[in-house]
């Protein structure tokens, strides 16, 4: 859901709790007198920060909390202090309140996570909740803590509980890996190249409060990282920068620009088409060796063609051709390119957290933190073999060398970005994308399916061919509806009737299952419509 999340601070967002507190503690659940007006100000209402779930102006759902005592349940409980820790420094939450069409998805969670931090900020170390009896169950997932007896009677029967600080942090990717679960399975499942489907650990990283990028703890949290991408393709240098994997691209071409000699760029699809663009922008000297989409290059012909060219002196090429699947032989180009002392540099954007990776003799390669990696959108990333120093030749943005001589942090930085960065370069297994891939393959050939390439392709994107007597747009847009979200609307599938199956971030071979029974029904009602053509 579109939905945004903060602390309640406009006129028209109180009215609307207090609307919403009437239709749930009155309506719903029995525990207050009904009134002409159908709103309920809660009695501490102006000691009360209230986070708020909002679906454009609308607010769905809420949460109160406040820190001052006497808390509801002293009321409730005779010495409230006796059932508590040591030491303890509590707050109490109340109010809790989401619009019945909004149950069942994240907005508890957020509304939890937002909360948990809140109280963090604040210093609070428990957190005591009086928990309506049909929700106990769901309560205790997250981590509290039922104490004393049941208060209330009838549907208004509330269970004092409460959850500690340590809990607190314990227990929110507990309850993430089940929302994620129920999401995943009441939506299908997001199959693109980008934005991806992503772990439970991620979603909760970028949801921590930022922190400077000038401090010591981002400092230390970008090495971090940037150690964690070196180790998964075995590189000596990375920088982790603001941007997409267009950026990266472009820093590559403007070190390419510092290299004697002349280049060879490899092409046989859309994204060897736009380092040809980059290298055009960039006005360096180079050839081009294209096949047509799909065709393999056979690297027996670049070793000759190479041999017979000795000017040239560097070779760009993407590893994943992300608009078909193929998959450079990688290995294989790093030979011939040793074998004539060439340096290599590679568009690896679809590649790394995929299929394994290894740039240890790479000259420079380019990757993001959107695609196989698992995160969110918004870091590019450059491996480099050499360090490199700044250039005053090149823009700002685009000098390789100011990143490198700068921790990666010349400019402002993202600690959320990197923090969930980190989470998906440390979940990382192209091991499990290529036994899921095997599957959906096999799955998606035996439903008579036509898939582009063989085994050899990558795991990372699987390629259908629709029939032409069928609309890929339309079989994609009926799949969106279903809350399956498919690649097909990129110009270059369009124009091919293609469509495209992503297994890059957080997948399960369940939420895989789910998606090809809908392709296959989806495909088989299209079949029939046509045929009615």
């Amino acid at each position: 859901m579109s939905l945004s999340y903060k602390i309640a601070n406009s006129t028209d967002e109180f009215e609307q709790i207090y609307q919403l507190n009437y239709e749930t503690f009155v309506d719903e659940i029995p525990q207050h007198s009904k009134n002409s007006e159908h709103r309920l100000i809660d009695r501490y209402d102006q000691e009360n920060t209230y986070v708020i779930a909002k679906d454009g102006k609308e607010v769905v759902g809420m949460i109160a909390i406040r820190g001052n005592r006497p808390f509801s349940l002293d009321g409730k409980i005779e010495d409230l202090d006796y059932y508590l820790p040591p030491h303890a420094k509590p707050c109490e939450i109340r109010l809790l309140a989401v619009k019945k069409e909004y149950r069942n998805s994240y907005v508890f969670f957020k509304l939890c996570d937002i909360l948990v931090s809140h109280c963090l900020n604040n210093e609070y170390n428990m957190a005591l909740i009086s928990g309506v009896e049909r929700q106990i169950k769901l309560y205790k997932r997250i981590g509290f803590v039922a104490f004393g007896e049941m208060t209330g009677a009838g549907d208004a029967k509330f269970q004092p509980m409460y959850l500690t600080r340590e809990q607190f942090e314990k227990s929110s990717k507990v309850f993430q890996r089940l929302m994620e679960r129920k999401a995943a399975a009441a939506h299908g499942g997001t199959f693109l190249p980008g934005p991806v489907s992503m772990a439970p650990d991620v979603l909760h990283a970028i949801s921590q409060p930022p922190i400077s990028h000038r401090s010591q703890r981002f400092k230390n949290e970008m090495l971090e990282v940037k150690n964690e991408l070196c180790r998964l393709v075995q590189a000596k240098y990375a920088e982790v920068i603001v941007g997409t994997g267009t950026l990266a691209n472009d820093i590559v071409a403007a070190q390419i620009q510092k290299l004697p000699g002349k280049g060879l760029i490899l092409v046989n699809g859309e994204f060897g088409c736009r380092l040809v663009d980059h290298a055009s922008r960039f006005k360096l000297d180079f050839s081009i060796w294209e096949k047509p989409w799909n065709t393999d290059i056979n690297m027996q012909e670049v070793d000759v063609y190479l041999q017979d060219h000795p000017e040239i002196q560097w070779l760009w090429t993407v590893h994943c051709e992300t608009s078909t699947g193929y998959l450079y032989d990688l290995t294989r180009i790093q030979e011939i390119c040793e074998k004539y002392g060439i340096e290599l540099c590679v568009d690896a954007c679809s590649s790394v957290g995929i299929v394994p990776v290894q740039l240890s003799n790479v000259y420079l390669a380019a990757t993001v933190s959107g695609k196989g990696l698992g995160s969110y959108p918004g870091l590019a990333i450059v491996f480099h073999r050499e360090p490199v120093l700044p250039d005053s030749s090149i823009p700002r943005y685009l000098d390789l060398g100011m990143y490198h001589c700068s921790e990666s942090i010349p400019f402002t930085h993202s600690s959320n970005l990197v923090n969930a960065l980190y989470e998906g370069v440390k979940q990382a297994n192209p091991e499990k994308v290529k036994r899921l891939a095997d599957f959906v393959r096999s799955q998606l050939i035996e439903a008579q399916f036509l898939v582009l390439g063989n085994e050899d392709y990558s795991p990372g994107i699987i390629t259908l061919k629709v029939p032409d007597r069928l609309s890929s747009r339309s079989i994609g847009d009926q799949l969106k509806e279903k809350g399956i979200f498919l690649s097909y609307e990129s110009d270059y599938l369009i124009k091919r009737n293609w469509v495209q199956i992503a297994l890059m971030g957080y997948h399960n071979e369940q939420t895989c299952k789910q998606m090809i029974q809908s392709l296959v029904k989806v495909k088989g009602i299209s079949e029939v419509r046509s045929a009615h053509l």
